[in-house]
């Protein structure tokens, strides 16, 4: 079949922090009392977000959306903390930081990204995301000026179900009203992105700009930036 749609993740496919996870961690936590190392929290934080259940509720009201987003990340950021002993300002702290990742100047935008989406956009095709993120995506997306390129934003908290489920695929598929033949979905991942697509019989891409061999074995479908996408969907 040929290719109608792409499918993007979100953070790490297209857009990135200004600085790492733990440099922006120990950074607030400073200011509200609490010193713990960069490399302690960065770690920490691998360690908590691997051990989360999935970023997901499959049943709610949209009202409740919101504070399930929140209470999910504060038992991920307090996991991270715990260890290390009282933090009398904890919850004012995670207030800040919640608030900081909600907002654009926390993030940047790969170089090659708003050139590919263009460039895929004159070729006629249609574009989404797929995204284990929460609702601030939506602003996020405006903020980093690259919202207008998609058609739709399948976040996993408000989908019910995150990547590698199938099910997250198959809600954005059945926006578009297509076959997983005729799409692709790229991201960063090589479990939650690559096999999740695969799985869903969804075309995938992976995007390793740390040139890492250990994904040799799947071949022409690893790009190292995401301007590599306009070949590979150009028609023949």
């Amino acid at each position: 079949m040929a290719i109608k749609a792409i499918f993007f993740d979100a953070a790490g496919t297209l857009f990135h922090l200004d600085g790492s996870v733990g440099e922006i961690y120990t950074s607030l936590a400073r200011k509200h009392g609490k010193n713990v190392t960069e490399k302690v929290l960065e770690e920490g934080f691998r360690r908590a977000f691997t051990n989360a259940p999935p970023m997901a509720f499959p049943s709610f009201a949209p009202r409740d959306l919101p504070a399930l987003e929140r209470r999910w990340w504060f038992d991920l950021v307090s996991d991270i903390f715990a260890p290390y002993g009282s933090f009398p300002q904890f919850d004012v702290y995670f207030e800040a930081l919640y608030d900081l990742f909600s907002e654009a100047k926390t993030w940047k935008l790969y170089p090659e990204t708003r050139e590919t989406l263009f460039s895929l956009k004159e070729m006629n095709l249609r574009l989404g995301i797929i995204s284990n993120f929460d609702s601030r995506l939506f602003a996020l997306l405006e903020g980093l000026g690259i919202k207008e390129f998609f058609e739709s934003v399948v976040a996993s908290t408000s989908a019910g179900a995150a990547k590698p489920s199938k099910k997250i695929f198959e809600k954005a598929l059945k926006i578009y009203g297509l076959e997983p033949g005729e799409a692709l979905h790229v991201g960063d991942s090589y479990e939650i992105d690559f096999i999740g697509a695969q799985n869903a019989g969804v075309g995938a891409v992976l995007i390793d700009r740390s040139g890492d061999e250990k994904h040799h074995d799947v071949g022409h479908t690893i790009i190292p930036r995401l301007d590599k996408l306009i070949d590979l969907c150009r028609p023949d």
